[in-house]
């Protein structure tokens, strides 16, 4: 299911950048590292921030090795962000992204027992913690006070079964909870040109959507458009079997539907609603709408696809497709004619009634960033993420640096210029940095508040959302009656146990092995479903079922429900 935040995402994840997208980068500019010791910063205001132990002086680099493709390998003091970091603590990393498949990466290092000094791996956590791959950071976590001040409050939700902490999470909330204006979550994306053609319809449901898809298409047959697109790669599936879930007007808390009245969990495999989206995408199959290779592009390629102004629709979470969507709105930004292009997110169900589509405050316990066995030197990149903490590198990380990417009035608010937006865009974010500490460290949760009331994520200012809108933007906007993207959708409802699929589950038990046996049927007859003749659906539909019907799903269901209800009576 859902895997960085969300939350995130997530988020991904802190930024609106120039072209009003935001997704697993922020914004900045190029500046010298001498600018960050004298620019003015929330730090002043804020809770105890002690440094760490001094760094030795000698400089050091750390393997790192990062679960996800979500930007170009790199050594961190090759980026402005990240050389002030080395000339603060004399550590630099150089961070390796995924290729390739990610559980068989991780089965490489298992098998050699030799691993990165660091490591991110995502969904593959469950595997290197059951081989032992992290070092135990409970003891060394009182060392820091930065990470025990910042992390405090989540100690307890970070331990293991065996009351030990393996990893560091990212969701984390710091000070008071700041709403994001734009969508970094789950939407049904559509050109804006398809919206404009059509006079800007208030689009509630997914045959509306789908319709109004179908149509354009058959305006434009000369422009070869592909009507819609799903990603299905590798842990990525979840974009597309997400899906009903969210049509039924819940939240992303991964394999389960949890009922608001009486708190139990289900699953949606084999429910109706599961049935009719799968028969939604083997009708716009059959009519030719549908991209067949969807079931087997690998995310650059999905990605270069949504880039490539040919796709006209597709549902996904803002964070994981912000690559290919910020091309889009850098582009509309330097010539506006190009906004025709830029997808619109849109809020739908089955029936038109309240989407949860956005996620309510949460606690991502099942992901995070640890230090391996093979560590070179596990206290020192303690202290290296200890000084990262401190409330000034948190501006630093987001905001970037004071006259160089953003301003502060005389009210003490952050902001940034029209010039300032204007020159952030992807490259930017690559060498500048904010790319790379956007998400994936130790830090502030994307949704926090500095100690003065600034908010931790520039997207998240209203100031600065206003300013990186375009006209275009704003027009679109006015069209649908809102002044900010995320009024769109729903208010999320509270939901305390949030998100469900980021409870942990042992590895090897009956929960997580419902799960890896329930993935191996999904994407077994996911693409047979999608891609059968019209006539075989039924078929096809059953075949599935009967599959589906040999795990022990009403156990799944049944220890998800007892989860549940712990977490309500533990939050009381």
């Amino acid at each position: 299911m859902s895997k960085k935040l969300l939350l995130s995402c997530l988020a991904a994840v802190l930024v609106f950048t120039a072209a009003c997208s935001k997704d697993n980068k922020n914004n900045g500019s190029e500046a010298s590292s001498s600018a960050v010791s004298s620019s003015p910063t929330a730090s002043e205001s804020a809770p105890a921030s002690e440094p760490a132990s001094e760094a030795p002086k000698d400089k050091v680099t750390f393997s790192y090795f990062l679960g996800v493709a979500n930007a170009p390998d790199v050594n961190t003091n090759e980026t402005t962000i990240g050389k002030v970091l080395e000339d603060q603590t004399g550590v630099n990393f150089k961070i390796e992204h995924l290729v390739g498949d990610l559980k068989a990466k991780i089965g490489t290092m298992i098998a050699s027992n030799d691993y990165p000094d660091v490591i991110n791996p995502d969904a593959g956590i469950d595997q290197l913690l059951d081989a032992g791959a992290f070092i135990d950071l409970t003891d060394m976590i009182e060392k820091y006070p930065n990470i025990k001040r910042v992390y405090g409050p989540y100690l307890s939700q970070m331990k293991a079964a065996d009351g030990k902490i393996y990893f560091i999470p990212f969701s984390n909330v710091v000070g008071g909870y700041t709403a994001d204006p734009n969508i970094n979550q789950g939407a049904f994306w559509i050109q804006r040109r398809v919206l404009k053609e059509a006079g800007y319809p208030k689009i509630k449901t997914l045959e509306e959507y789908m319709n109004l898809i179908e149509e354009f298409v058959a305006k434009h047959k000369d422009e070869n458009l592909t009507g819609l697109v799903t990603l299905t790669h590798d842990w990525r599936f979840f974009a597309t079997s997400n899906v009903p879930m969210h049509l039924d007007g819940y939240p992303n808390d991964g394999n389960v539907e949890v009922d608001m009245s009486t708190f139990e969990a289900k699953t949606y495999y084999t429910t109706d609603s599961t049935k009719n989206w799968l028969q939604k995408l083997n009708d716009f199959n059959a009519k030719g709408l549908f991209d067949k290779a969807s079931f087997v592009d690998n995310y650059d390629q999905y990605l270069a696809k949504l880039s490539s102004k040919k796709v006209v629709g597709f549902f996904d979470y803002g964070w994981q497709t912000g690559n290919a969507r910020n091309l889009l709105t850098d582009a509309a930004r330097q010539d506006p004619t190009q906004d025709d292009f830029v997808y619109q997110p849109m809020p739908l169900t089955w029936d038109g009634s309240k989407d949860q589509l956005q996620d309510p405050p949460g606690f991502v316990k099942n992901r995070g960033i640890g230090i391996s066995v093979s560590a070179k030197d596990p206290e020192r990149i303690m202290e290296y993420w200890d000084n990262l903490l401190k409330e000034e590198n948190q501006v630093l990380r987001s905001w970037g640096i004071k006259g160089e990417t953003y301003e502060v009035d005389d009210k003490g608010r952050f902001l940034r210029t029209a010039e300032q937006i204007a020159k952030i865009d992807e490259p930017f974010n690559l060498k500048f940095g904010f790319r790379y500490y956007a998400w994936d460290w130790p830090q502030y949760g994307t949704n926090s508040t500095l100690a003065d009331g600034n908010a931790l994520a520039p997207g998240y200012q209203p100031e600065v959302f206003q300013m990186s809108l375009t006209d275009a933007d704003k027009m679109i906007l006015e069209k649908y009656g809102v002044k900010t993207y995320a009024e769109l959708f729903a208010d999320p409802d509270e939901r305390v146990w949030f998100p469900a699929w980021g409870i942990p589950k042992a590895q090897g038990s009956p929960e997580q092995i419902w799960e890896t046996t329930k993935d191996e049927i999904t994407k077994k007859f996911y693409p047979k479903l999608v891609l059968a003749k019209p006539a075989d659906f039924d078929k096809v539909w059953d075949e599935y079922l009967t599959a589906f019907g040999k795990i022990d799903t009403a156990g799944y269901e049944k220890w998800y429900t007892e989860q549940i209800k712990a977490a309500i009576e533990a939050a009381k």
